[in-house]
């Protein structure tokens, strides 16, 4: 498929910062949970030093009837482009792409760490999983400051209302600014949160996603855990 031109359907703010953005999608437009594509705007009005794409992780699952993509706002003519674009707007995506997609086999469990905006491929994944009810014994570690800024929070608890296979377990590192209560966990993703849920952290396949900085956090806590570097994939946001 030659880089289709779409319209923006919708946007919507999942979380206080981030926004998602909700695209058409083309005909015979096919991809895996947890891959990305570049969207390029055809004009900002303005130039861009970093020019007029970016390479987003898809949101939505494969079953979904469009393509959803989110980011954090950032004063960058792109993001004020795409923030303020009027619905109808055409919009360039590529073909879909990449690899941070689930494992096959079903014995080996799938745990998920996120930081912020990296949960983004999660949610595809975790949303297709549920409706084909996959065997996988699914986890997912989703690290934000405040509850306020946890994207897609609501859709990911609706999923493991819906899959007994998923367990989320959602964790906030400066409830102190917060205003909302939280009962759940609190601090950083660390080897005592996972080993409270995870019976064994050797054996299961470990996906990050997140900050550079949380990448490189988990990574080494992972492999100070005894979990096999080939169980480790990783995925960085880098100024999003």
């Amino acid at each position: 498929m030659d880089n289709p031109v779409v319209a923006l359907r919708n946007r919507r703010q999942v979380a206080e910062n981030p926004l998602a953005f909700h695209l058409e999608k083309p005909n015979r437009f096919i991809f895996t949970p947890g891959q990305a594509l570049d969207v390029t705007l055809t004009h900002t009005g303005e130039p861009d030093p970093e020019g007029n794409s970016r390479t987003l992780s898809i949101a939505s699952p494969p079953y979904a009837d469009e393509i959803v993509v989110a980011t954090r706002v950032r004063d960058t003519p792109f993001k004020r482009f795409l923030k303020n674009a009027q619905i109808g707007s055409s919009i360039k995506i590529s073909d879909p792409s990449g690899s941070f997609t689930l494992h096959h086999n079903t014995t080996k469990p799938a745990v998920f760490l996120a930081g912020g905006i990296g949960v983004t491929p999660f949610v595809s994944i975790l949303l297709q999983a549920t409706r084909d009810k996959l065997p996988h014994e699914l986890y997912l570690f989703y690290s934000n400051r405040r509850p306020e800024d946890a994207a897609f929070l609501d859709d990911l608890l609706k999923a493991e209302s819906q899959n007994p296979k998923f367990r989320m377990i959602p964790t906030m590192t400066q409830m102190a600014k917060s205003n909302r209560e939280w009962k759940g966990e609190t601090g950083p993703i660390n080897k005592e949160i996972l080993s409270r849920y995870v019976s064994r952290l050797q054996g299961p396949i470990y996906y990050v996603a997140g900050p550079p900085g949380l990448v490189t956090a988990m990574r080494r806590m992972l492999a100070t855990a005894g979990v096999d570097e080939d169980d480790i994939r990783t995925e960085e946001f880098s100024g999003y």
